[in-house]
Parts: structure tokens; C-alpha cells; sequence
């Protein structure tokens, strides 16, 4: 029996994936906020618990968050001033009540030995305000390494670019991968190096092409091994 592509196949941590997701990745489509929340998660289990990947429904509400005191209540659980890198997933859409929207998804990380947020956007700088937006609601709460009287500011990374126009949130979970790998080595933390020279020697056309193969052969695997 077809399943349907409403239909559950898969949960992992908090998320919940569905038979459209395969879809999604089986194809030239644009990525949906559960892959991206899953794939996170899945980075999150595998690398330092130093490192926060804030899921998609958090940053949105982070970003559009009105009311000074409930953001700072809803932020205060994910401990940012204790986490030495922090990458948030930014999404154009500008509306509230609209689950999924948007069409452009970026990634904005912030690095705490640096003191610094960096905002890579695979389609020109598309994302480019929003990511100022969520830089603005968050840099508050980072600790008192980025206080006024520190050098805190956001840079627009020179990012590699998408060819086509849906492949931007795998650039997101590729630089997200590449961006965890490199805190977890130790060849930066002797440098003080950040990862820009990583992340333009790995995130390629084909990388990401192979990226959301990937996804999906792993999404299949932990599928099989329930």
C-alpha cells in the first residue's frame, strides 16, 4: 500500500518526519523545516555539547519575537551565554501565521572566541536583513563577552553560492556540518582560526548535491534500524 505524505515515518528526538519529506529530498525541491530541524538534531548528537543548533520554529520566533519580556523568558532555557558556537537557521518568511513559509533559508553562527556573528547566505546576501533582525534580538543574551563595551558585531561572509534557486537550506545544514566539524578539531583552537577557509574548501555545487543524498540515505537508515 502508497503511503501517505502525511504519514509518519520517523521519529527522532523531538522531531517527527513524514512521507513528503522523502520527497522533498528525493528531488529538486526546497527544504522544509523539519529535514532542517532534524538534521540539527542529528549534529547535535554528534558533536560537542558546546555547540547550540537552534531549530528553525525557535529562530523564526526568536527573530519575530515582539514582547521584550517573553523573548527573554523563552531564550533564557537555551543557555546561549554558555555555548562556545551557536548557528541559527534564518528564513525570509514574513508572516507569523504561516507554518513553512518563506522561500530563502541562511545561517547565521556566532563564535564565541572570536566574539563574533557571521551570516552566510548561498543566494547574494537575500537574507541579509533578517539576519540582522535575529542578530539584534539574540546578541543581548550572549553573555557579557558581547556587552557594548566588546567588540560584538555581525559579518557577511563571502559564502559559496547556490546555482539553482532550492537548494539553499542544504547549504544551510553543509555549512552547519562543516561549521561543527571545525570546532571539533583541534588545529583552530591551537590557530585561533574561524572557518571560512573550511567551509570554501568544502561547500561546492556537488558537495551539497551529495549532501541531500545524504540526508535522505540517513533518514532511510535509522527508517530501517527501528
Amino acid at each position: 500500500m502508497q503511503k501517505s505524505a502525511d504519514e509518519k515515518i520517523l521519529s527522532y528526538n523531538d522531531v517527527v518526519l513524514r512521507q513528503s519529506d522523502l520527497g522533498i529530498l528525493s528531488g529538486p525541491h526546497f527544504m522544509n523545516d523539519r529535514i532542517i530541524e532534524f538534521y540539527f538534531s542529528y549534529l547535535s548528537s554528534c558533536h560537542s555539547q558546546d555547540i547550540l543548533l537552534v531549530p528553525p520554529s525557535i529562530a523564526f520566533w526568536l527573530m519575530n519575537c515582539p514582547d521584550a519580556t517573553s523573548l527573554k523568558d523563552f531564550i533564557e532555557p537555551l543557555k546561549l551565554h554558555e555555548k562556545k558556537l551557536v548557528i541559527f537557521p534564518v528564513n525570509d518568511n514574513d508572516d507569523v501565521s504561516v507554518a513553512d513559509g518563506g522561500s530563502h533559508w541562511s545561517l547565521l553562527a556566532y563564535d564565541r572566541n572570536a566574539n563574533v556573528f557571521v551570516h552566510h547566505d548561498s543566494n547574494h546576501g537575500m537574507n541579509k536583513l533578517r539576519a540582522q533582525q535575529l542578530f539584534r534580538a539574540v546578541v543581548g543574551f550572549m553573555g557579557d563577552s558581547t556587552s557594548v563595551f566588546n567588540a560584538k558585531h555581525l559579518e557577511f561572509s563571502d559564502s559559496p553560492q547556490q546555482t539553482n534557486g532550492y537548494d539553499c537550506g542544504v547549504y544551510v545544514t553543509a555549512i552547519a556540518r562543516v561549521l561543527c566539524c571545525w570546532y571539533d578539531s583541534s588545529e583552530h583552537k591551537d590557530k585561533g582560526d574561524m572557518w571560512f577557509s573550511s567551509v570554501k574548501e568544502q561547500i561546492t555545487p556537488s558537495a551539497v548535491a551529495e549532501m541531500r543524498k545524504e540526508i535522505l540515505q540517513l533518514i532511510k537508515g535509522l527508517i530501517g534500524g527501528k
